[in-house]
């Protein structure tokens, strides 16, 4: 049709409509459904990878018995004319779903428009990444009764590359449903209500969400979603309530669902009901048994169809309920919290600004904005590798959340353990640990190392490499320890313990975000990283960034045992003056870091840590391509910098600090002068130099010296 836009012509891909008629010997529709999915997928995945020069691509919009969809880079009024079909009086439907709404956060395509094959989607999900990885990560153990292995096979990968969210999203829910689950426990399953700790749920409707929080995390980000698989016709909202849906009943029989009233034009007198969705709510309009359907009664239904609750008491391991640890290590005394400190890298500034406040007052110490200190890239000072990953934050229409007012909706539940096959519900499916949050102290550490149940066993790997300063040894570390990593899940353990206690003068420890995330990418090569947890135990974790960086590169739970050791060192020697106990100090200082999290999932609009583990929401600035491709894989990365031996001379000079011969005295950190400036401390913009010569200009209005001040 010669009404459609020039740039919607120009990629105008060539339409043809094929009708595939079912064998004979598939009597059932569903299965028949399930090879027209099969065939979809690979055909589209055969010919896509056969053409990869071709900009338009192939791409099936819908292959179904029950569902057809219409659409294309169109407006709303150029469909009708655009597919005759729609004018045919003899096309009928009970029921129809729309989507009109332009693209917020991809380019428009053809195949990008919506609605999908099951959703049509309006909103963002906000934990995409995550999502995305996790797929990645789990995909090539997926296993059905529904398909053969080779079968499951050509269906991968599930999620094709440039896909939108919304897109992503229709994939994951097609497997799902595909694999035996209805649509509307699918939903329940991607788009949870905010279960975890809200004390008036039905313990029946919180068991089933606790379960499959341990199968997989949710897709978090405001949406409002309207479904449909040609039976039935619903819409869902996330559990935040950040899209509108309002819905209207009419007396000749009619369901209007839109995101704002007064999208159809309809009389107001045949209105016999209206309404709209709330937070983490569903609408279903059943087809075949001609009613609405309540939130109440489909998740009543869905959720006493097992017995998640009785599954969850007899395979569930909660931490406060194991025996206590074989063995525990004893607390370190002030030569050895001193040492390590040194040797990962602590100020007196971080045990004074940082670690104090926390474990006094239960929250992160409150600073200015500004800052007037080099990129870490840039320093002259031995920098924390997290201190080139940079938090990203929701922008756009993606709205932050008020992790204070809104905490009820956050949740910082995290499951240590296998959780690779989601595609099979059975009772071993929630047989991992659950915490409520993913700071261990190291009695809670001691803990989950000394389970063994002889099919839940914690393999502990020490992280460390040759502190002769030759080049390649980080590198050779890191492939024993990923070497090690494997072999331990070929075993058949399912906790993975990255410990860099063992250092001495020839050993310095790697760097644990390097660690953690160069064998969370390594098993997701392998295939293995839904078979395990991974808990880090590591000395160089002590502001909330290090924590978020290492959850967001794959960690499960973290024990920052040096930090713990420091607060219990300082209340000792007096350097906390306070009634408060070590024990209690711990607590706040535990309490503090997961508020902190708590802020950073808020700034991206994330409401749980499931969603946020994995999800890579950082831009790294100063690492170069070939560390960022092989350890941080999929990462964001603008700037070059740093190699594996840059980043190791950089952990040796601060192991020489503590085991070199002549070292700093006994007594003295490195200042830090990160937040304030110190003369031997990190650079900063305004230094005493600077502001002279701002002052000396001023005063006597020379601007020679104001030439040298700017």
């Amino acid at each position: 049709p010669s009404d459609i836009g020039f740039t919607a012509r120009s990629v105008e891909p060539e339409m043809e409509q094929v009708f595939v008629a079912c064998p004979d010997h598939i009597t059932d529709p569903l299965a028949f459904e399930r090879k027209l999915f099969i065939l979809r997928n690979y055909s589209s995945h055969l010919i896509n990878n056969s053409v990869k020069k071709d900009p338009i691509g192939f791409y099936i919009s819908s292959l179904s018995y029950k569902i057809i969809v219409y659409k294309g880079q169109l407006t709303s009024h150029q469909v009708r004319s655009y597919f005759p079909d729609l004018s045919n009086k003899k096309v009928v439907s009970a029921l129809g779903l729309v989507h009109s709404r332009f693209a917020t956060n991809t380019f428009p395509s053809w195949k990008l428009a919506q609605p999908f094959r099951f959703i049509a989607h309006n909103g963002e999900i906000n934990t995409l990444q995550g999502n995305l990885n996790w797929i990645k990560a789990n995909e090539k153990g997926y296993t059905s009764p529904y398909f053969t292995k080779e079968e499951m096979e050509m269906l991968l990968p599930i999620i094709s590359s440039g896909n939108s969210d919304s897109a992503s999203l229709d994939n994951m829910i097609e497997l799902l449903t595909m694999t035996g689950r209805s649509l509307p426990h699918v939903m329940m399953m991607l788009i949870p209500e905010a279960w975890d700790g809200n004390e008036q749920m039905d313990p029946i409707k919180k068991a089933f969400y606790e379960f499959h929080a341990s199968m997989m995390e949710p897709w978090d980000g405001p949406a409002s979603i309207s479904f449909t698989d040609g039976r039935m016709i619903g819409a869902t909202l996330d559990r935040n309530g950040l899209r509108p849906s309002r819905y209207c009943v009419t007396s000749d029989d009619r369901v209007i669902m839109a995101s704002e009233t007064g999208a159809l034009p309809v009389d107001p007198s045949i209105i016999i009901e209206k309404g709209r969705l709330q937070p983490g709510k569903m609408f279903i309009v059943d087809m075949e048994e001609g009613r609405i359907i309540s939130d109440e009664e489909v998740k009543s239904k869905i959720c006493g169809q097992k017995p998640y609750a009785e599954w969850l008491n007899k395979y569930k391991i909660r931490l406060n309920e194991l025996p206590e640890p074989r063995v525990m290590f004893t607390h370190l005394e002030h030569d050895q919290v001193f040492k390590y400190q040194k040797t990962f890298g602590y100020s007196s500034e971080d045990l004074e600004h940082i670690i104090a406040p926390m474990a006094l007052d239960g929250k992160e110490p409150v600073g200015s904005m500004g800052t007037d200190t080099p990129l870490a890239i840039l320093s002259d000072e031995p920098q924390h590798l997290s201190s080139y990953f940079k938090q990203l934050f929701a922008q756009v229409t993606n709205p932050p959340i008020d992790p204070i007012r809104e905490r009820l909706v956050m949740s910082l539940a995290t499951f240590v353990g296998n959780n690779e096959n989601m595609l099979f519900e059975n009772p071993m499916s929630c047989h991992t640990v659950a915490l409520k949050h993913p700071v261990l102290t190291n009695h809670d550490l001691e803990k989950i190392r000394s389970i063994d149940t002889g099919i839940f066993q914690a393999k502990t790997l020490q992280c460390y490499f040759r502190a002769d300063g030759k080049p390649g040894a980080l590198k050779k570390a890191l492939d024993r320890i990923c070497r090690y990593a494997v072999d331990a899940v070929e075993d058949g353990f399912e906790v993975l313990i990255l410990q860099d206690r063992a250092i001495d003068s020839e050993h310095a420890p790697i760097p644990s975000l390097l660690s953690t995330a160069a064998i969370h990418h390594h098993l997701i090569r392998k295939g293995y990283r839904g078979k395990v947890g991974i808990i880090v135990e590591a000395g160089d974790v002590w502001e909330v960034h290090h924590f978020a960086c290492l959850i967001g590169f794959g960690a499960t739970a973290i024990n920052p045992y040096l930090a713990l050791s420091s607060i219990r060192d300082m209340k000792i020697n007096g350097k906390l003056q306070t009634e408060l106990d070590p024990e209690q100090l711990k607590k706040n200082y535990i309490k503090a870091v997961n508020e902190g999290l708590l802020k950073v999932f808020s700034k991206m609009g994330i409401s749980t840590l499931q969603s946020y583990q994995g999800a890579q929401i950082f831009e790294i600035i100063g690492l170069n391509n070939e560390v960022v491709d092989k350890y941080f894989t999929g990462a964001v990365s603008r700037i070059q910098g740093m190699g594996l031996d840059e980043i190791a001379r950089e952990a040796l000079a601060k192991h020489r600090l503590a085991f070199a011969r002549k070292s700093l005295p006994v007594d003295r950190l490195p200042v830090g002068g990160f937040y304030q400036w110190k003369r031997k401390g990190e650079f900063h913009l305004f230094n005493p130099q600077t502001i002279h010569l701002l002052q000396h200009s001023t005063r006597t209005g020379d601007y020679s010296s104001f030439k040298k001040y700017s």
